[in-house]
């Protein structure tokens, strides 16, 4: 009785224990467990399902007995017993992943097992299925292959190259953007060193640039070249950063960007920046650079160098008479044979224009004068334009380091001021610079400004010459002479402004007022009584050939109601150079009823032609000729020569420069008609050439 009773208690207590792990396993377990029987179609019967079942499944309360197609939704169901019907099939555990929806929305991922129970005649007779939530360990699974994704797709689609490389240097990813810039495939780039990429001289660099990276710093700051599949040299922008996993650093990335495009298009930049675009030859910010250059050299390495300034004689009128596709045709071949010097110690520079310079480097004196002489004969042969033949000529001016310049602006200044005088003198030729070329005003920016103000603070003044009738004694007539008193430096020099006013263009502007003045001069006079009387004003090339000359004579003489024959016109040889344009005007000028004299004759364009064809009424003989008539045979012959031909031609002869009685007994014996000269007067101001030769007209 007692053994029995001892049974039953172990019974009971296997029972309990049984229960206890019942539920535990089907009810206290957060994983879904269904019981499903196996029956003939084939259906999947529920017999069985835990408490996380019921809920999670979202299964109504009588779902105990019914089939899985009449508890679940069709779809999910439909799929659901696919894998049922699978596991018959194969007779074996399977597992199997699905989703499903709450009414709410929520959606749920399952990862299920479905374990076979085979009865004694080794059917299936019942499924028992254990499905665990698995939703929250998927959301962090896609988040981390979204974030992978994410990252491949920054990595493959960068622009950069980028190299994952172990601590050892070894490659092991790149992206398609290093196997453009390289030329290997990811492939063929796995497992190198990317050591074996970097130039020979750029490896050291790159080492401590790595080794930085491994001790957990982000770099930028590196330039490097890098060798690709071909063997060219690319220059890269490099960025070296840290891979740390776990507060672990394994690995590198390596960014590169190609700069090699960049450095041809900077490259580009600097050659345009330094070389003239027509003619391909250096250019002025060029001639600066390499004079710095010159004369920042350490222990004086170049002792003397030359400085050449060249000008193309004429040809403005080239350009304007061809047309500037002619002109530049013509610069790009003067480019072309001057550049043809070019080497080590000779740059040849265009400044612009007409206007071209050459640097030549440890050379003296006598080795520039050798040199200019080559450029000469450079242009003996002519250039060709559309089958047609044009013939210049440089003018060239030179200044020498160190003696005319110790910086780059006084060494410009003083080459272009010797070309200015060369210019001055006839052209087509060359001279060095002296330092007796320096005018009186070193500051000619300064000076140009005061002058463009002298107009209207009412600082020029127009002073008079008497040209006095050798046969009377008389002056009637008297040439108007610009000065100008300046506020800050007095009395300037006309020998100072003039050349500065025409090289500006303001000669047109002062012109016009002397225009005015004189003939303003001429109506005072004419209404004190002095009626017989003339004024020669001088008319500069420039302003001559300035298209409403005609006009704004004819506007004045109207406007202070004056005699025109009471004006006159001086004009020098070298404005009658072109018939074309000179002929025209002065039949213009001669229409309106003025006076036209020919200033300096015998020192410009001396052709007797132009005495037939132009309309002239005064021919005055220059005072070089003049100053040396009592010493100088051929002196005092063509000064005879010029009166007898003024005579013979109709012409009034008045000789310039008289200084002396010998002088002037010449002169009277020769019959010139009048002299201008210090011998009589000097210019003076308008009431006193009032006071010393105007006499009252005596009207009968």
């Amino acid at each position: 009785m007692d053994h029995f009773k001892d049974q039953l208690k172990n019974e009971l207590a296997v029972e309990k224990i049984q229960k206890i792990i019942f539920d535990i396993i089907f009810q206290h377990v957060q994983d879904m467990v269904y019981v499903m029987k196996v029956e003939k179609g084939p259906i999947f019967r529920y017999i069985f399902a835990n408490e996380a079942g019921f809920i999670k499944a979202n299964l109504p309360v009588d779902a105990i007995g019914r089939t899985m197609e009449e508890v679940l939704p069709h779809d999910f169901a439909l799929n659901l017993k696919k894998n049922y019907v699978k596991l018959l099939q194969k007779q074996k555990i399977i597992h199997f992943d699905d989703v499903f929806y709450f009414e709410d929305g929520r959606k749920v991922y399952g990862e299920t097992i479905l374990t076979p129970i085979f009865n004694t005649e080794k059917n299936i007779s019942y499924v028992v299925a254990v499905t665990r939530d698995v939703t929250e360990w998927y959301i962090e699974k896609n988040k981390i292959i979204e974030s992978e994704q994410q990252y491949r797709s920054i990595v493959d689609n960068n622009l950069d190259a980028i190299f994952t490389i172990n601590l050892e240097g070894k490659i092991l990813e790149a992206n398609p953007a290093a196997g453009k810039m390289t030329g290997y495939t990811e492939k063929q780039m796995t497992g190198r060193s990317i050591y074996n990429l970097i130039n020979d001289r750029d490896l050291e660099s790159f080492r401590l640039q790595i080794e930085q990276a491994c001790s957990g710093y982000a770099l930028e700051t590196f330039d490097c070249k890098i060798i690709n599949r071909k063997g060219q040299l690319l220059i890269v922008h490099l960025k070296t950063i840290p891979i740390v996993v776990h507060s672990v650093i394994n690995g590198v990335y390596v960014i590169c960007k190609d700069l090699s495009e960049q450095a041809k298009n900077m490259e580009t930049i600097k050659y345009m920046a330094f070389h003239d675009q027509l003619t391909g030859l250096y250019n002025r910010r060029a001639l600066l650079e390499h004079l710095n250059e010159l004369l920042n050299l350490p222990d004086k390495k170049v002792k003397e160098f030359a400085l050449i300034s060249i000008d193309l004689d004429r040809f403005k009128y080239l350009n304007d008479t061809m047309g500037h596709l002619a002109g530049d045709e013509i610069l790009k071949q003067v480019a072309e044979r001057l550049g043809q010097y070019q080497n080590s110690y000779c740059y040849v520079y265009r400044q612009g224009g007409d206007e071209f310079n050459i640097l030549f480097i440890n050379k003296n004196r006598k080795a520039t004068v050798e040199f200019v002489q080559k450029i000469f004969s450079q242009f003996v042969q002519s250039f060709y334009f559309n089958s047609h033949e044009y013939y210049i000529s440089p003018s060239i001016g030179i200044s020498m380091y160190p003696n005319d310049g110790k910086d780059a602006e006084m060494l410009i200044k003083n080459a272009d001021e010797a070309l200015f005088r060369v210019k001055e003198k006839g052209k087509a030729h060359y001279q060095f610079y002296r330092m007796d070329m320096y005018p009186a005003f070193s500051n000619i920016v300064t000076l140009e400004t005061h002058l463009r103000k002298a107009i209207e603070r009412e600082e020029l003044i127009l002073f008079f010459q008497p040209q006095i009738h050798l046969s009377t004694g008389e002056a009637k007539s008297f040439e108007a002479l610009l000065r100008w008193n300046n506020s800050e430096f007095g009395l300037v020099s006309p020998s100072d402004f003039i050349p500065l006013a025409e090289d500006t263009g303001f000669i047109i502007s002062i012109g016009h007022w002397v225009i005015e003045k004189a003939c303003e001069q001429i109506k005072k006079w004419n209404e004190q009584g002095f009626l017989d009387i003339r004024i020669a004003i001088n008319i500069s090339p420039k302003q001559f050939q300035h298209h409403k000359l005609v006009n704004i004579i004819q506007f004045m003489i109207e406007k202070y109601k004056i005699n025109p024959s009471s004006l006159e016109i001086e004009i020098t040889e070298g404005a009658m150079s072109n018939t074309k344009e000179t002929i025209p005007i002065l039949r213009k000028l001669k229409q309106l009823g003025l006076t036209i004299s020919v200033d300096d004759f015998g020192t410009g364009y001396s052709s007797l032609s132009y005495l037939k064809e132009f309309p002239i009424d005064v021919l005055k003989i220059d005072r070089s000729f003049i100053r040396d008539i009592l010493i100088d045979e051929k002196a005092a012959a063509i000064t005879s020569t010029i009166i007898h031909l003024g005579k013979s031609l109709g012409l009034e002869v008045i000789a310039e420069g008289v200084e002396n009685s010998r002088q002037v007994e010449f002169l009277k014996k020769e019959q010139c008609h009048k002299i201008q000269g210090f011998y009589y007067s000097k210019p003076i101001s308008a009431p006193d050439i009032e006071r010393k030769f105007l006499k009252p007209t005596i009207i009968d």
